[in-house]
């Protein structure tokens, strides 16, 4: 990216938990720190949280240098973040390293269609068990990351009322927001 920023996951999973997360994502590049001893001792002091299940909301912060909170994103836990939105706002928080930072070339081929093409990102539980399902069914699709795909991510967040919910479908013209087995059926009968 080129931004002078440091990301940082944290979980309140273990580190064994988390070191699996990272593989089943084909590694990461970005260091993970675990949450779990005291028990989400960090991410309740951040307000995020659920008291009631004792998980976290995904959550963004971005904190300057002098340690003070500039931005908060939250969303519910299968839903992507939008990446072009934090990356504008580290721009705007340091526009002498943004000015430095390589620009990386849009990416012009068009989205696919045509059959089930479905939206989604590594880490989303829905999206696992859509390809789940869809491989139980014997149904070709054709996948689209909407964390790696600037328009994918715009395309899903058009189609889901300003969210980023994952998994969205395309099914020959038919959007179906979120994971939904009866609808992808109807839609291929359509």
């Amino acid at each position: 990216m080129g931004l002078n920023a440091q990301v940082l996951g944290i979980s309140i999973d273990h580190i064994p938990s988390l070191k699996a997360w990272a593989s089943s994502l084909g590694g990461i590049n970005y260091p993970l720190l675990s949450d779990f001893w005291p028990h989400a001792a960090v991410i309740e002091t951040y307000g995020v949280l659920r008291s009631a299940k004792g998980d976290a909301e995904r959550a963004i912060f971005i904190i300057d240098k002098a340690g003070i909170i500039r931005y908060v994103d939250i969303h519910d836990i299968n839903q992507a973040p939008p990446n072009e939105e934090i990356l504008a706002f580290l721009r705007k928080m340091d526009p002498e390293a943004a000015a430095k930072a390589p620009v990386e070339a849009e990416n012009t081929s068009p989205l696919p269609t045509g059959g089930i093409v479905m939206y989604c990102t590594p880490w989303c539980g829905d999206c696992r068990n859509a390809r789940a399902w869809l491989a139980k069914e014997g149904l070709p699709y054709t996948e689209v990351d909407i964390s790696r795909d600037n328009r994918a991510a715009k395309q899903v967040r058009a189609w889901a009322n300003g969210n980023q919910t994952t998994p969205t479908f395309e099914i020959n013209g038919t959007i179906i927001v979120d994971f939904h087995p009866e609808k992808i059926k109807a839609a291929l009968k359509g």
